[in-house]
């Protein structure tokens, strides 16, 4: 007779996470986040069941952490751990039987009901010999073990103290080293741990071209360059930003390149897009994806540029734009890389109604393995000039398998190379790029902006693709001016920053946010008079000074993420209730275990979505997502302001959307708690 194999175990052991929807990949995370590994243990009948978390740090040191029971009913078992180490680690699930916890809920009910009584104190004196036996437990603990079996088998002692033993304080010494007849250990699975600024991280992008670019009376410009650009990086710095992502600094083709507000009309001093990458130079050289453009100056002043930024405390991003203008040297060395049209022309770049004729986009149809080699040496080439970190301009356009493959290889090289994925589409691709390597991701955050909207996609971000996918939340972008800006006056603004720089360990902006520029072209989504197009030179110091600049607040918002490890969270926000669909509440809370401090660091967020209205509301609060007992009082600190307020589970707010429309609380430990 053949039987077939067994599965299941002793103790099942089930539904592991942190995992990826498709088994192929491995879940991630970041250095210092906090992880929660759960499983489905349970078994037959009504004995006590148990889980233990054998996770492997990268270096070989291998932890035990007892896991805790969730909801009732569920059999769903959660430990929460710290990963501070990069690499992969390795974990699996032991489900075991849980004799002493069987033992003290069988003993609590029939010592209780005068029914065996004696029994249960034998049982129990029984289970505490065996543990005492065991050799791997310390002699100090199996002396007290012993002695604890015989206070159970002792007549002599008075009930009530004898009953008390079935709770003695010692028994603690299961949690960690249960005692267990019965385990089953769960396949092993594994997480690959990234470096922090894989998943944490305060985004500025700014075109280097704009900063110190002057026009002439008779039209002319003069470009920005690295050079000027460089001085941008204090204000920047001053803001708390540390990444600055370059659009491309490469040639800008002739060729149809595009004038004002994406016009086919250039005039002669339109410097055109520099997503249209791959124009001869001044000197006649072939300019392309590993060349700098003439008026930024040269990769030396491009590498000045980043030990600059280096110095105070930024990384540099930088775009990877996998595409062509018509003068690139690809068009005419690799005509195959394009999609050659029945007319003997190429196909330009299209995302309707918007078209780019400036663009070719490549096709990976032909020599795919010629693209992946020159794409990897221009990777390559950036490294080497100190750039760690790269913004892929619409990566959900190319072949899936192309991502896995170059940033596997690069990550080989250097496992600290960050890639974002920038790609507004839908979920099954932005999810599989997450999934295949790509650290960071662009997000539907943009778009998500009543109460509801935020809810739903806050949770989805921080719950169900936590394992796999890292959001970036920009609130803005060269392309990106929704009717929630356009509109909503520098309330918006301020509301929309504060959400996304406290919702998750990632946000970012793009320069002219803190100005407030709202003006739309008719008609689009996209700022009037587009940087992608033409020089925008800012006074930012003038703004300030008149009072016209949301830097200071940005600037505060980037203090408090530094001040408060619970910010540097992704999957630890907890909604509250409000009594107003308009103001949204949510806390992010990490226990004292975790902090480095032993204090315990919570933030409640509470934000009035409508930038027209003053809103007065009372916001509930689950005192237990924030770590603190049903009934407690306590004091919150508006970090922002500095007012003190006295809380606790049901709390008046007013948020009036023209001076304040968002409260940034902190919540002080150890006052009336």
């Amino acid at each position: 007779m053949t039987t077939a194999p067994v599965l299941a175990g002793r103790i099942p052991v089930t539904r592991l996470t942190p995992s990826v929807p498709d088994v192929r990949w491995r879940p991630k995370a970041f250095e210092g986040e906090v992880v929660p590994f759960r499983a489905t243990v349970f078994r037959e009948g009504h004995d006590k069941v148990g889980a233990m978390l054998v996770i492997t740090s990268p270096s070989g040191v291998e932890r035990r952490e007892r896991m805790s029971p969730m909801a009732p009913g569920t059999d769903r078992w959660e430990a929460k751990v710290l990963l501070d180490e990069v690499g992969e680690w390795h974990w699996h699930v032991t489900g075991l039987d849980d004799e002493i916890a069987t033992w003290r809920h069988d003993a609590a009910l029939k010592i209780d009901a005068a029914v065996d009584v004696e029994l249960m104190y034998e049982i129990g004196a029984r289970l505490l010999d065996r543990a005492a036996a065991e050799k791997s437990r310390t002699r100090a603990t199996r002396a007290k073990l012993d002695g604890l079996a015989r206070a159970l088998r002792d007549p002599a002692t008075s009930a009530p103290e004898r009953r008390a033993l079935v709770d003695h304080p010692l028994l603690a010494e299961f949690i960690g080293r249960p005692l267990a007849r019965l385990t089953t250990d769960s396949p092993e699975h594994s997480i690959l741990v990234e470096r922090r600024h894989a998943g944490v991280g305060s985004w500025y992008e700014f075109f280097p071209r704009s900063e110190g670019a002057k026009q002439f009376k008779d039209g002319r410009w003069r470009s920005g360059s690295f050079r000027t650009a460089m001085r941008r990086l204090d204000g920047v710095a001053a803001m708390g930003f540390d990444v600055v992502y370059l659009p491309p600094i490469h040639p800008i083709g002739l060729t149809n390149r595009k004038g004002p507000n994406n016009t086919l009309t250039p005039g002669p001093h339109d410097p055109g897009s520099p997503w249209a990458i791959g124009g001869p130079s001044r000197d006649g050289s072939a300019g392309g994806h590993d060349a700098v453009h003439p008026d930024l100056g040269t990769l030396a002043d491009f590498r000045a540029f980043v030990r600059r930024a280096n110095t105070l405390g930024i990384e540099i991003a930088l775009d990877l734009a996998l595409q062509a203008s018509p003068d690139h040297p690809w068009v005419a060395d690799h005509p195959d890389w394009f999609t050659q049209l029945p007319d003997g022309t190429i196909r330009f770049a299209e995302n309707p109604p918007k078209k780019y004729q400036d663009i070719y986009p490549v096709n990976f149809d032909d020599d795919a393995e010629g693209i992946f080699s020159e794409v990897l040496r221009i990777v390559r080439h950036w490294m080497t000039q100190g750039v760690r970190i790269f913004r892929v301009d619409n990566p959900h356009t190319k072949p899936l398998w192309f991502w896995e493959r170059l940033i596997s290889t690069i990550n080989a090289d250097d496992p600290g190379v960050v890639f974002l994925a920038e790609a507004f589409t839908r979920p099954a691709m932005m999810q599989a790029l997450a999934m295949v390597g790509f650290q960071q991701s662009y997000s539907y955050f943009t778009w998500r902006n009543t109460k509801s909207e935020l809810e739903e996609f806050l949770t989805s971000v921080s719950q169900e693709t936590a394992d796999f996918m890292r959001p970036n939340l920009f609130v803005n972008t060269p392309d990106i001016l929704t009717e929630y800006l356009q509109f909503g006056g520098p309330a918006a603004f301020t509301v929309r920053a504060t959400i996304a720089a406290t919702a998750a360990p990632l946000w970012g902006v793009y320069a002219g946010f803190e100005l407030f520029e709202s003006v739309a072209r008719p008609g689009a989504e996209e700022a009037i008079d587009n940087e992608k197009y033409e020089y925008k030179p800012r006074d930012f110091a003038l703004a300030e000074a008149e009072g016209r600049s949301l830097a200071l607040y940005l600037g505060i918002l980037n203090r408090i993420r530094s001040d408060h490890p619970a910010l540097g969270q992704l999957r630890n926000i907890r909604f509250h209730h409000s009594e107003d669909d308009s103001v949204l509440v949510y806390s992010k809370h990490l226990e004292g275990r975790f902090t480095g401090d032993g204090v315990d660091d919570t933030i409640i967020v509470v934000a009035n979505v409508d930038p027209h209205s003053v809103r007065e509301t009372t916001v509930h609060l689950d005192l237990a997502d924030i770590g603190l007992e049903p009934g407690a009082r306590f004091e919150v600190e508006d970090l922002v302001t500095g007012t003190v307020w006295e809380w606790g589970a049901s709390n008046y707010v007013r948020l009036d959307a023209f001076t304040r429309p968002a409260h940034i609380l902190h919540v002080r430990r150890g006052l009336h708690a």
